[in-house]
């Protein structure tokens, strides 16, 4: 039975066996990737992407910054491209028409089958996605630090990546996460999306949005999971450590603040554009294409700095909510009341004045202390594991240092194509 993905496109793994592979790159040009394209080449023919089968060409791209669709009219929000310089086009001979090999890590990763090169205005493509032409929002820098020439055409991936400890059990990709939603009978899945490492008010905003997405089911046997899944992409110094992002997750199941019945961590590799209200409609896709039947959203969701409302992705999801098989899933913010000596929702507890919100900034410090807090703010399993990743694959750190991104083992890897 075909498996529907976001747009009604069916989802369709775009992966050569080694043996067809090692025939099809002779003789290919070859172009080493950076790892956001291997990110990207792995979504694509993997099906995260669905129904995009390749980098975009410029009528795609187009529609995607004027209209937020493809141009075959499916919504789509963030443009998806591959970049090379003039110089290092005319330096290889690329045409439009070749087919060429993109590596990673010295080894064959993916077949583009070139249909065309173009160049288009980076500051309007900003202006369109972001919302501002600002060199200081992450996005905008990023998009002004591709290369001058863009490279539109279908991908198909050669080299299946090896995913590295810690990180095996947790790459699944749409059509391998559709059959484990089967296998657990779950009807309804609400997305968790993440790049941290849960505090108590993570927790309760999973468990919040459980409840919102169980509604009228029958709660006889559970018929309703939260999948976690976690961004796995560029990091910044500060940013936690990947390893202690995906093991703490997945231990609020290992040690019973969910169970099998009901909880499912994972990971999407994607750079974050921090595009606010474009990026929440972008992840709705992504998370259609794993076939899920609902999204969490919070306040100023995927945004940064003072550029986006708080609710500004609500209303551009509630503007294309009839081209979107995922039910969006809005949360208030979860937080510590001592008057009720308990975690609430600020749509319940009525005691404002003492009120004791989840800070980052302290969560951080007290991570970084080392001290273990209340378990009314952090689960001490989580916070012992916490600990313990930063002595195992941090160099001493629970967050990014120098050190860990020079040093750290890839989340994948490359290797040679072998029959």
């Amino acid at each position: 039975m075909a498996e529907i993905g976001h747009g009604g496109k069916e989802i369709v793994e775009r992966i050569l066996e080694p043996a067809e592979a090692k025939e099809k790159i002779k003789g290919l040009t070859a172009v080493p990737i950076r790892s956001q394209i291997a990110n990207e080449v792995i979504d694509i023919a993997y099906g995260f992407f669905s129904p995009l089968q390749g980098f975009m060409g410029k009528a795609d791209l187009e529609s995607v910054c004027k209209n937020m669709r493809l141009a075959n009219g499916v919504v789509w929000s963030i443009p998806i491209l591959f970049d090379m310089s003039p110089e290092e086009i005319a330096a290889k001979g690329i045409k439009e028409g070749d087919s060429i090999l993109l590596t990673y890590d010295d080894n064959p990763m993916a077949i583009l089958e070139l249909e065309e090169i173009f160049d288009y205005d980076k500051k309007e493509m900003c202006q369109a996605v972001f919302g501002t032409t600002e060199d200081k929002h992450p996005g905008c820098a990023r998009t002004y630090e591709y290369q001058d020439k863009f490279l539109g055409g279908k991908i198909t991936l050669v080299n299946r990546p090896r995913i590295n400890p810690p990180f095996e059990p947790y790459f699944l990709p749409p059509l391998e996460m559709r059959k484990r939603f089967r296998e657990k009978g779950w009807k309804r899945i609400v997305a968790h999306q993440t790049r941290n490492v849960p505090h108590t008010g993570h927790e309760w905003l999973m468990k919040g949005a459980w409840a919102q997405t169980y509604a009228e089911l029958p709660i006889e046997k559970p018929l309703v999971g939260v999948l976690v899944n976690a961004i796995i992409g560029a990091k910044r110094k500060g940013d936690y450590i990947d390893e202690a992002i995906i093991l703490c997750q997945d231990e609020l199941r290992k040690a019973g603040y969910f169970g099998d019945h009901n909880h499912l961590t994972s990971l999407t590799f994607w750079d974050m554009r921090y595009a606010g209200p474009r990026e929440a409609v972008f992840h709705a896709a992504l998370r259609a294409n794993l076939g899920l039947t609902h999204h969490m959203y919070g306040r100023d969701h995927a945004g940064v700095g003072t550029y986006y409302g708080a609710y500004d992705a609500h209303h551009l999801l509630a503007s294309v909510q009839d081209d979107l098989s995922i039910t969006p899933v809005y949360s208030m913010n979860w937080l510590y009341c001592p008057h009720c000596g308990e975690v609430t929702s600020e749509g319940l507890c009525n005691h404002k004045d003492e009120w004791q919100k989840f800070s980052g900034t302290l969560i951080r410090s007290i991570v970084q202390d080392g001290v273990k807090p209340p378990r009314l703010i952090f689960r001490p399993e989580v916070f012992d594991l916490v600990m313990e990743c930063a002595e195992k694959y941090g160099f001493g750190s629970p967050f990014v240092t120098d050190e860990y991104l020079e040093k750290r083992t890839p989340v994948f890897s490359i290797l040679p194509l072998n029959a």
